[in-house]
């Protein structure tokens, strides 16, 4: 299975619309750093390791990248640029929907998803109906959750045929 890396603004996303736990019924496994974990997942996500979700630490190598990116681009905070190079270190997508980090990843050449992407995986995967997904992200954007509105619509709308 390919591994994904995620900031915490996806788990967000998902949560706010009860289907946090179901992503980890699609066929990708699921990884954050275990800084970016320890302050902001594991209080209230305590329970994401038991879903399948990996706690991967940065190598040396990696946390002196994270110094240097801190000094060239403004932004990100700094658990976003832990999950973007954690990203780098395994050779994986990173998936975000901040957008000061897609700029960093973008820039530095790393394969980027979303939430809009992780919700066509749920429709893709028969674990959601194309309405129900459309539902969830009139839920997302009820919420506050921020994503192109009209771009997530859209690519729904394509896989109901």
């Amino acid at each position: 299975m390919q591994l994904l890396i995620s900031d915490a603004n996806i788990f967000i996303d998902l949560d706010v619309c009860g289907i946090l736990e179901q992503m980890f019924e699609l066929p990708f496994e699921f990884a954050v750093p275990d800084i970016l974990y320890m302050e902001e997942l594991e209080e209230h996500h305590g329970d994401l390791p038991r879903y399948g979700l990996q706690i991967k630490k940065l190598n040396s190598q990696s946390i002196e990248y994270v110094s240097s990116l801190q000094t060239q681009y403004n932004g990100p905070s700094d658990n976003d640029f832990f999950a973007f190079v954690l990203a780098k270190q395994e050779e994986c997508p990173l998936i975000t929907g901040d957008a000061q980090l897609r700029k960093v990843a973008v820039a530095e050449g790393v394969e980027l998803k979303g939430t809009i992407w992780i919700i066509e995986q749920f429709v893709k995967q028969g674990l959601m109906r194309p309405d129900d997904a459309l539902n969830v992200f009139e839920l997302m954007k009820s919420k506050g959750r921020r994503l192109p509105w009209g771009l997530a619509k859209k690519s729904i709308e394509q896989l109901k045929f």
